[in-house]
């Protein structure tokens, strides 16, 4: 029973990538509709990141209340509504008012299941997990553009998706018995009090894991955003090949995080992070190299398979590092500074694009890699407090 509740996080982790991708894959053909500026998409992605940080930072206290089973079925369902609700929009003004509830859906379920996870499996599930996610992220905007291709409007892919989440709920209530086959430690009865900010601020490591995963994604969405540009403008790469090789930027995240669900089989948690470092590392050291475009795209190519076991190691250490009964507060935090990164540092370096340049895309990240090894090195000098699940 409790392998078949494996199987349905897996399919959750995947309803978590299915939405990700599809506002860029349908906003060229949206906003002409809508009669905004093609920037309006920011708008747009900023409210679901807002709604994103602010269920992430309340995850502790509904997972307390509410049990991981329940937050994933009630979160799941506002994306699906969320998703249904943007199928029906003819209006900008409707699609802000419906990226509330995809927001608030998404940050919850995002950081209540990486906690069961961490609590009760094994680190190569979180890395495989993950990987799932960038299955999800890869197969909604091919849903959109079968949709598309077919003749049918963008309103269409979004109904899809939703359909999809839908069933998923579905699948969620049903198993909501399976959650409660194993002790969860963090999980009560309504009566135990949740960590205020100010508490889990206050809890030794805590800043340094928030700022591990601020400098983790926004060097991953940094890369995704702008490594084309970089190739293009810097390196002299054609605009086909810099596009080609940006998506392999993606898919070595993916790969890369199924072959470290192998390798998280040698290596603990802390080895693995330190792995990934090191290869995101030599990425970054080949980009600055004047080696020519192929080296550069490899590089690229290296910072996505070096970003691979990062986010999920960090993730499963939680509970080693701070204990089961403070990981869901500790997890929730991280999950809003990892949202806090992407939003704001892909538009800071663009400004020192804009305005200096775009040469400076490898110096960037690796002034963010530094910071976060540093980071990293001072938390383990913490020691650990817990045992991984």
């Amino acid at each position: 029973m409790f392998q078949l509740l494996l199987v349905v996080i897996y399919l959750s982790f995947i309803s978590l990538g299915l939405p990700d991708s599809l506002l860029g894959a349908a906003w060229p053909t949206m906003y002409g509709e809508f009669d905004v500026p093609v920037s309006y998409a920011g708008i747009i992605s900023m409210t679901i990141g807002l709604g994103t940080i602010v269920s992430s930072l309340q995850s502790d206290r509904l997972t307390k209340l509410l049990g991981a089973g329940k937050v994933t079925a009630i979160s799941v369902a506002m994306t699906a509504a969320a998703l249904f609700g943007f199928s029906v929009s003819h209006s900008f003004w409707m699609l802000i008012l419906w990226a509330i509830p995809y927001g608030l859906g998404a940050g919850s379920v995002d950081a209540a299941l990486n906690n069961y996870v961490a609590l009760h499996y094994k680190s190569r599930h979180m890395s495989w997990l993950h990987c799932m996610w960038g299955v999800g992220a890869s197969v909604g905007p091919y849903i959109m553009g079968y949709a598309l291709n077919a003749g049918r409007d963008w309103n269409t892919g979004y109904q899809y998706i939703g359909i999809m989440q839908a069933v998923l709920t579905f699948i969620i209530v049903i198993s909501l018995p399976l959650w409660k086959g194993r002790k969860d430690p963090e999980q009560g009865k309504g009566t135990e009090k949740a960590l205020s900010i100010k508490e889990i601020f206050l809890i030794p490591g805590a800043k340094e894991v928030m700022l591990m995963f601020f400098c983790y994604c926004a060097i991953e969405s940094t890369s995704g955003l702008w490594a084309s540009s970089y190739l293009v403008l810097h390196k002299g790469v054609s605009t086909e090949m810099a596009a080609n090789f940006a998506s392999m930027f993606f898919i070595g995240i993916t790969i890369g995080r199924a072959i470290s669900g192998f390798i998280t089989m040698k290596l603990n948690d802390t080895q693995m992070i330190r792995l990934g470092q090191a290869i995101i590392l030599a990425g970054i050291f080949i980009l600055l190299l004047p080696l020519g475009e192929y080296i550069s795209l490899a590089g690229l190519i290296l910072i996505g398979l070096g970003c691979a076991p990062v986010y999920p190691c960090i993730i499963h250490s939680t509970p080693a590092h701070f204990g089961a009964d403070k990981s869901q507060a500790i997890i929730g935090v991280q999950m809003a500074s990892a949202y806090v990164g992407s939003c704001i540092m892909p538009p800071i370096f663009g400004l020192i694009a804009n305005h200096i340049t775009v040469a400076l895309f490898p110096l960037y990240l690796l002034i963010l890699i530094g910071l976060m090894v540093f980071m990293h090195e001072t938390l383990n000098k913490k020691g650990v407090v817990g045992e991984q699940g």
